[in-house]
């Protein structure tokens, strides 16, 4: 019964954040539709924004929709290994443009031979959302370096940081720091990577402060 209504009271919860999380993009989707219908107005502008909108609410309905396919268990997440430095390198290929635009630059460091033990799927799910995060929020002019070692995949950035208080709540679903409100984003991000790490065995931690980046560490049990 007591396992019962914690779940309980975790997925109200949940539900209650996501509804929160979509009411945002969808009042601003109307409030730019409203716009548009006025006279004089530069609709394609609007439009384009708008467009934008719908996509951030894509994007985070994807991420409720991954995260509830790990809790379901319909995901194995550590099943064989993979070689690190070929993921790595399609995340920063992927992300060049994000990366430009942001004036953030991409840095593998990372064997040849080193592999973690994740599906490789999973991998690119955990590195992205880590190179993803510290492209969005790092600042401009930061480094973003992505390090792979035998049980170790890690994200440092020497970018602004944030207050040391606020890194315990980084892996909390919709938590967003002051510096990530204003800035698209699902607030899920570092939720799945905490989740696929865990699930997988292992454990994430976040370090830096204000000045001194953001470095996140996940560690992998030795096989």
């Amino acid at each position: 019964m007591e396992e019962a209504r914690a779940y309980e009271e975790l997925r109200v919860g949940f539900t209650a954040a996501v509804s929160h999380e979509l009411r945002t993009p969808l009042a601003r989707l109307l409030a730019l539709l409203d716009s548009a219908a006025l006279s004089g107005s530069d609709r394609d502008d609007l439009l384009a924004q708008a467009r934008q909108q719908v996509e951030e609410m894509s994007e985070l309905i994807d991420d409720i929709l991954f995260l509830s396919e790990l809790e379901s268990g319909r995901e194995v997440v550590a099943l064989g290994s993979t070689a690190a430095l070929p993921v790595l390198e399609q995340v920063r290929d992927r992300l060049a443009d994000s990366a430009e635009h942001a004036d953030v630059a991409v840095v593998l460091d990372a064997a040849p031979d080193v592999e973690l033990p994740l599906r490789r799927r999973m991998l690119y799910v955990v590195t992205e959302n880590l190179a993803e995060n510290a492209i969005r929020y790092a600042g401009t002019g930061a480094t973003l370096t992505l390090r792979a070692r035998p049980g170790l995949l890690e994200a440092a950035d020497d970018g602004r940081g944030l207050e040391e208080e606020e890194l315990p709540r980084l892996f909390e679903r919709f938590y967003r720091s002051d510096r990530a409100r204003a800035s698209r984003g699902t607030g899920l991000g570092l939720a799945i990577v905490k989740h696929v790490v865990v699930a997988a065995g292992g454990e994430v931690e976040a370090h830096g402060g204000p000045g001194r980046g953001l470095q996140i560490r996940c560690r992998f049990p030795a096989r």
